[in-house]
């Protein structure tokens, strides 16, 4: 049996001041957790639920650019998320490689968002 994976969603945008969020801000973020005691259905459904989280709750500043940026971390984070899930519950070889291509590069991905989002802050005046 495989241990449970405790994933966070892609937190460094997460913790930049916010000039505009969606939804509520109040409330605490979901977490994934991908376990092999879960079905694999809830398991998708909790990956959804938290990458439609993230993505509402994605600081938004008016820049097109950081705001894409911003909801795409969510985004590519549930995919991770759903790529966990499916290597817990199949041992089709072509499918764990597909799993862990996705993981790799969304990660990969993920890395380069939150390198430009350190580059370019919501400090920075708005460019249109």
């Amino acid at each position: 049996m495989v241990p449970a994976l405790l994933v966070a969603l892609a937190g460094s945008a997460a913790a930049q001041p916010m000039t505009h969020m969606h939804g509520d801000s109040a409330a605490r973020a979901p977490v994934f957790v991908a376990s092999s005691g879960k079905p694999f259905a809830a398991l998708m459904d909790d990956a959804m639920a938290v990458m439609d989280d993230g993505m509402r709750r994605a600081p938004m500043d008016g820049r097109p650019e950081h705001d894409f940026v911003t909801m795409m971390l969510p985004h590519h984070q549930g995919a991770v998320d759903m790529a966990r899930a499916v290597l817990l519950h199949t041992q089709d070889p072509e499918l764990r490689n597909l799993a862990l291509g996705i993981i790799a590069e969304q990660q990969n991905e993920i890395n380069v968002m939150r390198a430009w989002l350190a580059r370019h802050g919501q400090d920075e005046e708005k460019t249109k």
